[in-house]
């Protein structure tokens, strides 16, 4: 055992030796020195003189290369060659090289060659107090309830100094408060941490927040600090119930306001916070359920809104318990009437009703002869209830108020007359006096009863009318028309004529009238050459009791139709054909007159008006017809060649639609001048006798012609003295009139007008007295009848 030991105690002190060694021969080629500086100092800083400390030769350290040996960063000093001198490279900052480490040393190795030699130099680095206590917050917020005791400790961050040491942070320093102080707790190493401690209890209400500033103080002289605020929030405990912030809640509200619109609104607070203090509103425990479907609270605002219809006619008024409570875990209430007056709108027009009504009323009824009795009611109230009532049409109509309020009777002011008008509706028209007027209106129709006060009125006074000659017996004619303003039996009219024995009657026996329609019959065929015009009167009477009636005049012309054909008045044999020879010397020269063929025409106008021709005749050469005279006369001498009978066929024809016709025969014998002049002594004491009788046969057919046509004008004079018309006439003969009726009456019924036509005449010219012919004039109302 000892044995082990001795040994043991060999090794060891061998190994000794052979360290000993090692760091002797070592220290040969190493050398080690320690410099101190402060950090932040300027870049060429002198830290210390290596070569003098370390006893090298300063004029070989540049030949072998001295230096400083560093890692993959740039160290923070650098040696001088020359002189061999440590300094500053940059700006060196002790907190970031080295943190909080009690000691910041900085070790460089540097090199010298040829031989190699390696010293290691240690630089300290000083601290400063560059660096003031800082907190890792600017503000630091807590929350402590407002039931928490006095004693009750926070602990907050603590401030940190990158300095050390000496410069480390000292103590924590609180704003003056009456409820809180600050207690430090030292950990070691330089740390110091602060706790905030309650010293009296809190009151959310009286101070909801807390403000408070700490202070870290290092121990640098001048000292540094930095500062943090503590925002302390008071938790609320639910210590307080809500209070409504007015005494008595009351408003007016407006009937029928549209639902949503906000009555009004009640406000309380709660001194406690968050959901302590938050305050939910509804309606109180006995609030009627009626109150509840017209209004509604917002759990929130408090607002009292409408949600049904405020009827002012159904309430006044309403008082409506609210109840506040706040959302504490156990909830505290208050409670506030709310009175709501309801405010009066013009919103019920007024309603009228008719409680009597008259619907037919006679024509000849009284003025203020009552037809309806109305009332009127509006269930409003003061003014909107008050109502005027009028009528809203210019009718012949009035209300008339009665004793008892809001009843009125609908009388006539003035005369009603059924055939002005029929049927009148009355619409009564009631306004209240409200903002805005509402008003409202009731038609009622009055049907005005017919009394027979209007007699039978006939369309035209005096009828005129144009009967074509030779018309259908039997056949209706022509028609009249009445009427009657009033109705039913009262305008049923019946016609007849008027037969009281005059003698301008006399002519209404041809006539037949329908007693129901006017229409008018004849019995007999008119013919224009017997009759042109006749006038006889109409009654028309209707059905009333008592029945009445009126008369009308009524003027017939007869027009003319081609119904004559011409009659030849020369040449005529004695066995009555038309048939002549006349005898002409052989000398005579061209434009000799032969003859004259002479023709008459019962009918007028064209009917009348004749045209002559030539049918047949020996030599067309020698012999010429005039188409309006008839006088044959020729066209040439005779010559040798030339027969010395000639037969002419002479064509007489009128100028009616339907054309009729007759015919004359005229043999011209030529002979030799002495026989010619003998046989025309012979012929003219015959023909003179002979002209004697045609005259006077056409003297006497002209007289005829002449009365009838004054006849009819004296008749129109008579018919038109009843209006205030003149009537002038005026015939004039023709002086060249050699009794061959060449001229013709025409009467057109669309211009009311008889025209003489004759030859070498326009259809439709006109001649005014003292030309070649005759002429007519009427005027009746700007329209004129001519003769032409």
């Amino acid at each position: 055992m000892e044995q082990r030991e001795v040994g043991t105690r060999r090794k060891r002190r061998g190994w000794i030796a052979v360290a000993v060694a090692s760091v002797l021969l070592w220290r040969a080629a190493v050398a080690q020195i320690r410099y101190s500086i402060s950090e932040e100092v300027e870049e060429g800083t002198v830290v210390g003189n290596i070569a003098k400390d370390l006893g090298l030769d300063k004029n070989t350290l540049k030949e072998r290369g001295y230096r400083i040996v560093a890692g993959s960063t740039e160290p923070p000093f650098q040696v001088n060659q020359h002189d061999g001198i440590l300094y500053v490279n940059r700006q060196i900052d002790r907190e970031e090289v080295c943190d909080r480490s009690s000691t910041c040393l900085i070790n460089l190795k540097t090199v010298l060659e040829n031989p190699l030699e390696i010293h290691y130099v240690a630089v300290e680095i000083l601290d400063v107090n560059d660096h003031s206590p800082s907190f890792p917050e600017k503000e630091k917020r807590l929350e402590i309830s407002e039931s928490a005791l006095p004693g009750a400790r926070f602990q907050l961050q603590a401030a940190r100094d990158p300095d050390g040491g000496q410069f480390a942070i000292k103590e924590y320093k609180l704003s003056r408060n009456e409820h809180f102080r600050i207690e430090v707790k030292d950990r070691g190493e330089d740390r110091k941490v602060p706790f905030l401690v309650l010293q009296k209890q809190l009151d959310r209400e009286a101070i909801g927040k807390h403000r408070l500033l700490l202070t870290a103080v290092d121990g640098g002289k001048p000292a540094k600090s930095g500062t943090i605020e503590i925002l302390i929030d008071v938790l609320d405990v639910n210590d307080n119930s809500p209070v409504f912030t007015t005494e008595l809640y009351s408003t007016t509200l407006k009937e029928n306001v549209p639902a949503g619109t906000i009555v009004i609104q009640v406000n309380a607070t709660d001194l406690d916070q968050g959901a302590n203090g938050e305050i939910i509103y509804s309606f109180g425990n006995e609030v009627d359920r009626k109150l509840m479907d017209l209004f509604s609270v917002n759990p929130n605002t408090g607002e009292i809104q409408v949600t049904g219809l405020i009827d002012f006619e159904e309430s006044k008024s309403y008082e409506i318990d609210i109840q506040a409570s706040d959302k504490g875990p156990v909830p505290l209430t208050a409670d506030k009437s709310v009175m709501i007056t309801v405010v009066d709108v013009n919103d019920n027009a007024p309603e009228i009703e008719v409680t009597s009504f008259s619907s037919s009323i006679p024509e000849d009824s009284r003025i203020g002869t009552t037809v309806a009795l109305i009332s009127v009611n509006d269930l409003d109230s003061g003014v909107n209830g008050k109502v005027i009532c009028t009528i809203k049409q210019d009718v012949p109509f009035t209300l008339s108020p009665s004793l008892q309020d809001n009843m009125y009777a609908v009388v006539t002011k003035s005369q009603l007359d059924r055939e002005q008008h029929v049927k009148y509706d009355v619409t009564i028209l009631a306004k209240d006096t409200g903002e805005p007027c509402l008003s409202s209106e009731k038609t009622i129709s009055v049907v005005v009863s017919d009394v027979n006060d209007n007699s039978p009125e006939f369309s035209l006074n005096p009828y005129t009318f144009y009967v074509i000659e030779n018309n259908n017996p039997a056949a209706s004619v022509f028609s009249v028309s009445a009427s009657d303003r009033d109705e039913n039996e009262n305008a049923l009219i019946s016609y007849h004529i008027l037969r009281d024995g005059r003698e301008d009657n006399k002519l209404a026996s041809f006539l037949n009238i329908n007693t129901q329609n006017g229409d008018m019959l004849a019995l007999k065929s008119f013919d224009f050459e017997t009759l042109k015009t006749f006038q006889f009167q109409v009654v028309a009477t209707d059905s009333g009791s008592p029945s009445l009636s009126s008369n009308v005049t009524v003027n017939v012309f007869i027009l003319d139709q081609n119904d004559n054909a011409p009659v030849i008045l020369y040449p005529v044999s004695s066995n009555g054909s038309a048939e002549g020879v006349e005898e002409i010397p052989r000398n005579v020269n061209a434009g000799h007159l032969v003859t004259k063929v002479r023709a008459y025409d019962a009918d007028i106008g064209y009917n009348g008006w004749l045209l002559f021709s030539l049918l047949e005749v020996t030599d067309h050469s020698l012999f010429g017809l005039d188409r309006y005279t008839g006088q044959i006369r020729t066209l040439r001498s005779f010559t040798e060649t030339d027969e010395a009978e000639h037969k002419l066929l002479i064509l007489v024809k009128d100028n009616g639609n339907v054309s009729l016709s007759a015919t004359a025969t005229v043999v011209v014998k030529a002979v030799e001048p002495k026989e010619a002049f003998a046989a025309s002594d012979v012929k003219s004491a015959a023909k003179d006798d002979e002209e004697n009788n045609v005259t006077f046969y056409l003297m006497i057919t002209l007289g005829s012609v002449s009365a009838l046509f004054l006849i009819s004008i004296i008749v129109l004079i008579v018919m038109q003295c009843s209006k205030p018309t003149d009537y002038s006439s005026k015939y004039l003969q023709d002086p060249n009139y050699d009794g061959t009726l060449c001229h013709s009456i025409q009467y057109r019924s669309g211009d009311r007008r008889y025209m003489l036509v004759g030859p070498r005449m326009s259809i439709g010219s006109t001649i005014v007295p003292g030309s070649n012919g005759n002429t007519l004039v009427h005027d009746r109302k700007r329209a004129s009848v001519e003769y032409v």
